[in-house]
């Protein structure tokens, strides 16, 4: 118990001071940072390929186009060649990084936490997103046709709930961790849950009335008509998929850090590096690059690390306790 009041205390606090990058962290808004000038490395002699991850949530076909200029960028600055990997879900990317056939993913916070306990260690942030205010953000939103009659989590009680993926904070690990932190068991407060197979999925089976509500994630910010300024709703009001007037926000997260660019610790510093310096410059340099692989427009990019994270980790390891304490 004192272990859960502490995680608890711990994701109420805003992702502020607590989270942010140390000061002399680097972010694109900074003046002098400047677009890597195309070349070939020395480290591409070993890696000899840029193997990118693609988390799960979207259909592969839009995965594949919206990443398609931004691999094609990094093999032209970098002269070497780089290869889409999209995985079905956020486990694929997970279990390739621990097989040690990915070299770069951009991953949300609890797919990294389970990458780096897969891994024993063996991944490393670089970088998050910046959102259009400055913070390092987002909120898991969740949502019930607007014609339901649900206006509020208390109505969800009974109801049937739609988790995006095991692996996702918004979709599933923050919610329930908020839930319980309310004293609510997930297991015992809805009639009904699942997973829907990615946070698209999960917003349709709303739409289509399999489920009664889904959670997803979202920016937060900007407006909710438009699908907020970035996040899953964004990028389906942008693709004809939705229209948000047919859902309803019922209930919004405390903030939690952006997930971030992620690299296999074991790859050479230099390739560290100028992957920092190409995302680090991509929201000037390239906007539209930037804006199609991060769905919507934010500030940028700025530097994180490990530390930033490792409430998430807890937070995994607490959700494991419970499944044991459940089977």
């Amino acid at each position: 118990m004192p272990k859960r009041r502490a995680l608890a205390a711990l994701l109420a606090l805003p992702l502020g001071p607590a989270f942010a990058a140390p000061t002399r962290a680097r972010r694109s808004a900074d003046p002098d940072i400047t677009f890597p000038p195309p070349g070939p490395r020395p480290w591409g002699a070993q890696m000899k390929q840029i193997r990118i991850g693609l988390l799960g949530g979207e259909n592969e076909a839009d995965r594949l186009g919206r990443f398609e200029d931004y691999r094609a960028l990094l093999e032209a600055t970098f002269k070497l060649p780089a290869r889409l990997y999209p995985a079905s879900d956020y486990a694929g990317v997970i279990q390739a990084f621990g097989a040690q056939q990915l070299d770069i993913a951009n991953m949300s916070p609890a797919a990294y936490a389970a990458a780096w306990l897969e891994t024993n260690g063996g991944v490393e942030p670089l970088l998050t997103t910046e959102e259009a205010d400055g913070s390092i953000s987002y909120v898991a939103v969740m949502l019930a046709r607007a014609d339901s009659g649900i206006t509020s989590l208390a109505e969800m009680r009974g109801k049937a709930m739609a988790w995006s993926d095991p692996n996702s904070a918004s979709g599933y690990l923050i919610p329930r961790f908020a839930l319980r932190r309310q004293g609510i068991n997930p297991e015992q407060y809805f009639g009904r849950t699942g997973f829907a197979g990615g946070h698209e999925q999960a917003i349709i089976a709303v739409v289509q009335k399999q489920y009664d509500a889904a959670v997803t994630w979202a920016s937060g910010q900007g407006d909710v008509n438009a699908g907020y300024t970035r996040g899953t709703l964004r990028a389906m009001v942008e693709k004809g998929l939705l229209d948000m007037h047919q859902l309803r926000v019922i209930w919004t997260s405390d903030p939690i850090i952006n997930g971030p660019q992620t690299v296999r610790s074991a790859l050479p510093d230099g390739f560290k590096e100028d992957m920092r310096l190409f995302h680090l410059a991509l929201p000037r340099a390239h906007p539209d690059i930037y804006r199609q692989i991060e769905r919507g427009g934010g500030a940028g990019y700025r530097e994180v690390t490990h530390q930033d994270y490792v409430f998430m980790i807890e937070m995994r390891k607490q959700e494991a306790a419970e499944r044991r304490r459940r089977h």
